[in-house]
């Protein structure tokens, strides 16, 4: 089974193309022009066991929004692509991932229904010259464009860096986890996704 998919997405504000292989080896060759944003989805893919070289090209004299935005809607639809039927995945998986002080609680459903429910308060609204609230920004595009449900929630923290960084390594390890091929058949009791 060959579970990869590339996507290209143009808009008058971004260029975005994500080249996306489920079963890789958590390798990724990322270029947004948002360094904090490189940082975050290279501990995704590290943690999903898949493989990305994403690049994108945007409007950053306006602010990083419309990259990270229009990055995450391509990498969605390369992981909803790259999945094709769903036949034989376990699609759901859970964890709570510790890192230092911050613990973030993450769970996945490859449902085919996209939905965030995002239960994260930082306590800065920046990590550098990275607005944390792209966060929520970027897994609601992902879970929209990927069509999976996607609940996350700090049960505890106090550095906002490792909360962010927190939050997309559980989301590479739910991701891989679910995406991973168990069985036979399509898990759904409607037989698609």
């Amino acid at each position: 089974m060959n579970r990869t998919a590339v996507v290209e997405r143009a808009t008058a504000e971004t260029r975005v193309t994500a080249e996306l292989t489920l079963d890789g080896t958590g390798r990724a060759e990322l270029e947004t022009g948002v360094p904090f944003f490189d940082h975050l989805l290279s501990a995704m893919v590290r943690h999903a066991g898949f493989d990305l070289v994403l690049r994108a090209s945007g409007d950053l004299e306006v602010d990083p929004h419309h990259t990270v935005e229009d990055a995450a809607i391509a990498l969605g639809r390369a992981f909803r692509q790259a999945l094709g039927s769903g036949e034989g995945i376990a699609r759901y998986a859970s964890v709570h991932l510790p890192m230092d002080e911050a613990l973030v609680l993450l769970a996945l459903d490859i449902s085919g229904r996209p939905f965030l429910q995002f239960d994260v308060a930082f306590p800065t609204s920046r990590v550098g010259s990275f607005p944390v609230d792209l966060v929520e920004e970027a897994l609601r595009a992902f879970a929209s464009s990927a069509a999976v449900t996607l609940h996350v929630g700090l049960v505890r923290g106090r550095n906002t860096h490792h909360i962010a960084e927190a939050a997309f390594k559980a989301l590479g390890v739910v991701l891989g986890r679910a995406a991973a091929v168990v069985g036979g058949g399509v898990p759904s009791t409607k037989g698609v996704l």
